[in-house]
């Protein structure tokens, strides 16, 4: 399990285009959470195309990536309060 959090600058250049193709480069290995949290359960070859995907994309000096690997037993360390279900990132993928 990797959880990716994302923070793109939409005020400057053509921010509005970045975040709209890191949301769907996202979306192609998980599920969105939050606005720009997305959970995905990906082997280590997905999440090096990811995560290469996401920063040809991103503009560095404006925008922020950050990966957290919760690893297998990420059901124990994910813990939800509050009225928006919970997707089951497991199950299939319907785009």
């Amino acid at each position: 399990m990797i959880v990716v959090a994302y923070d793109v600058a939409i005020s400057e250049g053509n921010g509005v285009r970045r975040l709209r193709h890191v949301a769907k480069a996202c979306t192609r290995y998980g599920q969105r959470v939050q606005f720009s949290l997305f959970e995905c359960v990906v082997d280590q070859m997905e999440y090096l195309e990811l995560k290469s995907q996401l920063e040809s994309i991103i503009d560095p000096k404006l925008d922020s990536l950050r990966f957290y690997r919760l690893g297998k037993n990420y059901r124990t360390k994910i813990e939800h309060i509050g009225a928006k279900a919970v997707p089951d990132v497991e199950g299939p993928l319907i785009m």
